[in-house]
Formats: structure tokens, C-alpha cells, sequence
């Protein structure tokens, strides 16, 4: 580990560890297309065979399920009026159509996180949670209220960390194809394609008057570490971000914890913005590196039963902390926050949360595609619902982006400091 310390050049942290690392805070894993990952999924291997259901289902009598004689004949009349009328033949593909199936199905449920994978979009899928994708090296989540997809985080090594482009910057075209309205996952197809070919991404940024546009190249990116620590110019303080919460990052983290110790660390920030949260798996081994005995949250599915996670308080931190959150920290990282707020070990700095309060399985499919559907809804310890309300930080403090750009300076990051140097 390159450790971050003191500078020559004093500015703060920020021009020290968080600049080089911080002003990469506006990435999307476009490319491969690491969406924005709101998600919390419980990693469960559940093989569905597609042959016996169907023939499970022909064989009930009286059946509720949308596949019945109406339905399948209306089908097959819309798939022939396609096939005598479309206008452009040569663009009629039958595997497309199939697709369009299943994924219509999950469009029509009110779950906004249920998705349909191809076996080749779930391929690229773990190839990302493994740590390769193709793109330009960004993170990206939804903005509702504008309705267009936006930059939270700029990943080092990417075409688009050499470039001009920053977090807060809103997608609104690709290769000059407008795509105001969008969904995430729609915008990062356009953006993902082959290794070494261009695209252009058009941005609008708060406090522009016009758009602005970037001329990138796609690349392979393999090895992204989810964790990133070092100490900041206080020497006695340590700094973690956590940019996801994949299978690697308690590991990780304890790595990380365990080296800060190694330095007598009398304060600890963690650094949860723009993280989109992950496996609950994953987040839950985090917590119990740090959280005291008791409660790290619970689940309850649609049938009221309710499942536990629970710190033994072996490994409780014991030394005062501070946690980062923005808007775009979801999910996963919402259930670190909202356990840290709830048992009072630790100051919340920032914005408000994305407020996603719903956990996914994934369910396996055997002919190499899936179904990511929502199963149940999470609470932290004293039972808040986090659902389209986040964390509420105990202080709220937006992220000044000019000084974070221009200076090197992370308001935030030196807020967090000066809490930390008065509970010492």
C-alpha cells in the first residue's frame, strides 16, 4: 500500500489522497455497463428449468397464469402481423422478440428494480462484479427529477478520468443521440461497445450555458479494488472509501482497517458517496468489522417473516468516526449508515441518501439467463424504512464540486476532520 501521507503541498487531504482520488468521484461503469447499482442482493443459487415449468404449467387445469389459450393466441396473432407487415424485414429478429417477452413481463410489474438478463447481459454482469468491463470508465445513477442519467463517479484509469468530464455532469447524448428520459440501464448500453472504439458523450453541467461534449475511446478496465485508505494530512486520522460492496470488499476493508491500526489512528472516516451498495452479504460482514454487539438490520419478505443480521461486538471500532454519504449512496451502503447512525458510534456527513430500501435475489434460469426481482424490504436497527426517504445525515453539508475541482479541497473530507480532531 502507497501510504497517503502528509504532502509538501499543504492544501488538505483533498489536494493530497481525496484529490487524486476524490476528483474521480464522478465515474460510471459505462462500458461494460456497470449500472447504477441500487440494488442490495441476496446471493441466492436458485436454478429455474424453463422446460418443466412449462411443462408443470400445461399440465394445471383452471391455471391464473397469464400463459393461457387467450393470451398465447393473441401472441402468436401479434407475432404474425409483425411478420407480414413490419416495413423493414431485414431488422425482424426472432430472438429479440422472445426477449422482449420476458422482459415486458418484469416491465409490467410496479418493481423498479426487476430486471431481465439475457445469459449474455448476466455474463457481462459477473464479468464486472469480477472486475472487467469495456467502457470509458464512469459510474452513473438515475436523477429523477431531471429524468436523466447522471455522472457519480469517475473511475481512475478510464478515458473519461482524463478528461474534463465530473460527477454532477447529466448524460444527455450519446454519439448525438438524445437520450433525456432515458433509463440507466438504456443510457450504458449506448455508452458500452467494443475496446478501442469512440464514443461521445454530451453532458450538461449546473452552472453552464451549453452542453458540453467528449470524445472518448472504450476501454478494458480489470482490477478496480473497491476499497481505497491512506491516512490524511492529520496523521492520527484514516480515511476508507468503499465504492461498492461486492465479494471482495470485506476482505478488503479489514485489509485496510487493520493497516490504518498498524498507524495509532485515533479517528476513522469512511467514505460511502456515490457507493451503490451490493451484495447485503457483503455489506453485513463490513458492519460487524466495526459495529458494536446488536442489531446491523433486518428483512421482511411479503409473508411478514422477518430475518436478522446480528454483530457479536468482537471487532467494535472503539475510536471516534465519521461516515460520507451523498445522494447517490444506495442501498448497501444506506444499510452501513443507517446501523452506524442508529447504535450512535459515528457522525453522518453529507446529503441525504438515495433512500432504496428493498433487497433483490437473483434467480438462475437454466438456459444461462436470469431474473433480478425484489423479495423483501430492509430496516436498520431501531426499524426505519429507508425506502424514498435515505439517511438524513446528522450534518448536512453539500459537496462543494468547484473547490473539490479546482483547489483540491473536499469540504466534506475537512468537516469530517475538524468532528474528528473534537472527540479526541
Amino acid at each position: 500500500m502507497e501510504n497517503e501521507k502528509t504532502k509538501n503541498n499543504k492544501k488538505s487531504f483533498g489536494s493530497g489522497f481525496v484529490c487524486g482520488f476524490l476528483c474521480s468521484i464522478f465515474v460510471v461503469l459505462a462500458g461494460f455497463g456497470a449500472q447504477s447499482l441500487f440494488e442490495s442482493i441476496q446471493e441466492k443459487d436458485i436454478l429455474y428449468d424453463i422446460n418443466q415449468y412449462f411443462n408443470r404449467r400445461s399440465e394445471k387445469s383452471g391455471s391464473t397464469s397469464v400463459l393461457n389459450e387467450s393470451s398465447i393466441a393473441k401472441l402468436e396473432k401479434i407475432e404474425s402481423i409483425i411478420h407480414n407487415n413490419f416495413y423493414r424485414p431485414e431488422l425482424f429478429n426472432q430472438d429479440d422478440l422472445e426477449e422482449g417477452l420476458y422482459r415486458g413481463l418484469l416491465d409490467a410489474l410496479d418493481d423498479r428494480y426487476a430486471e431481465y438478463y439475457s445469459a449474455q447481459e448476466l455474463e457481462l454482469t459477473q464479468n464486472r462484479l469480477a472486475g472487467v468491463f469495456f467502457g470509458i470508465g464512469v459510474m452513473v445513477a438515475y436523477d429523477e427529477e431531471k429524468r436523466l442519467t447522471v455522472i457519480s463517479e469517475v473511475i481512475e484509469g478510464g478515458a473519461a478520468s482524463e478528461s474534463d468530464i465530473r460527477e454532477g455532469d447529466f448524460i444527455v447524448a450519446v454519439d448525438d443521440f438524445d437520450v433525456s428520459g432515458f433509463s440507466t440501464d438504456e443510457v450504458v448500453n449506448l455508452i458500452r461497445g467494443e475496446e478501442s472504439t469512440a464514443v461521445k458523450i454530451t453532458v450538461f453541467r449546473e452552472g453552464s450555458t451549453d452542453f458540453i461534449s467528449f470524445d472518448l475511446t472504450r476501454r478494458r478496465m480489470t482490477g478496480r479494488s473497491n476499497v481505497r485508505y491512506g491516512l490524511t494530512d492529520d496523521i492520527s486520522i484514516g480515511y476508507i472509501r468503499m465504492r461498492e460492496f461486492d465479494a471482495t470488499t470485506p476482505k478488503q476493508f479489514d485489509e485496510a482497517l487493520e493497516e490504518l491500526r498498524g498507524h495509532n489512528i485515533k479517528g476513522l472516516i469512511i467514505d460511502l458517496r456515490s457507493n451503490h451498495g451490493g451484495s447485503l452479504t457483503s455489506v453485513v460482514n463490513v458492519a460487524r468489522s466495526i459495529l458494536p454487539e446488536g442489531l446491523i438490520v433486518y428483512t421482511e419478505d411479503r409473508h411478514g417473516n422477518r430475518e436478522e443480521y446480528l454483530s457479536d461486538g468482537k471487532n467494535s471500532l472503539g475510536i471516534p468516526l465519521t461516515v460520507l454519504v451523498n445522494e447517490y449512496s444506495a442501498s448497501a451502503a444506506e444499510i452501513l449508515a443507517g446501523a452506524i447512525q442508529d447504535h450512535g458510534v459515528g457522525t453522518i456527513i453529507g446529503e441525504a441518501t438515495f433512500g432504496k430500501g428493498e433487497v433483490q435475489n437473483l434467480f438462475f434460469l437454466s438456459d444461462g439467463s436470469a431474473v433480478k426481482l425484489t423479495v423483501s424490504s430492509y430496516f436498520t436497527p431501531l426499524g426505519r424504512d429507508l425506502g424514498n426517504v435515505g439517511v438524513i445525515p446528522d450534518v448536512v453539508l453539500p459537496l462543494d464540486r468547484h473547490a473539490l475541482h479546482d483547489d483540491g479541497i473536499d469540504n466534506q473530507v475537512e468537516w469530517a476532520m475538524e468532528v474528528l480532531r473534537g472527540k479526541q
